[in-house]
């Protein structure tokens, strides 16, 4: 009975770390993650296409949404991979022009 009553004790703190971990990495992860807007300079579908193509492989991209309506790019990003400036470079080397528009810091800041 005693040793029964040990290995449950053990394997409920070793699921307890275990969970705390994922916990944790989790954290972290979303620390490392922001958002950024830039406007660019695209006129139809293709544009678009070719956006979304390209950009999605850049390192550290999470994920984006193009909206050719507005002409605007959301991206996801890690910031220990990339950080904003080297995604524009990146939209700007498929030809188009790209303007930050909002960072996810500065949207913090003014909901502040």
């Amino acid at each position: 009975m005693k040793k029964m009553l040990f290995i449950l004790i053990a394997l409920f703190t070793t699921t307890l770390i275990s969970i705390e971990d994922v916990q944790a990495q989790e954290k972290k992860k979303k620390d490392n993650q922001k958002t950024m807007k830039a406007w660019v300079s695209m006129d139809c579908e293709n544009c678009k296409a070719k956006i979304e193509k390209n950009i999605a492989f850049e390192k550290g991209v999470k994920s984006l949404e193009v909206d050719l309506k507005t002409k605007t790019v959301t991206i996801d990003y890690r910031t220990d991979k990339t950080n904003p400036q080297k995604l524009e470079k990146a939209i700007e080397k498929l030809g188009y022009t790209a303007e930050i528009i909002e960072e996810e810091k500065e949207k913090e800041q003014k909901t502040k």
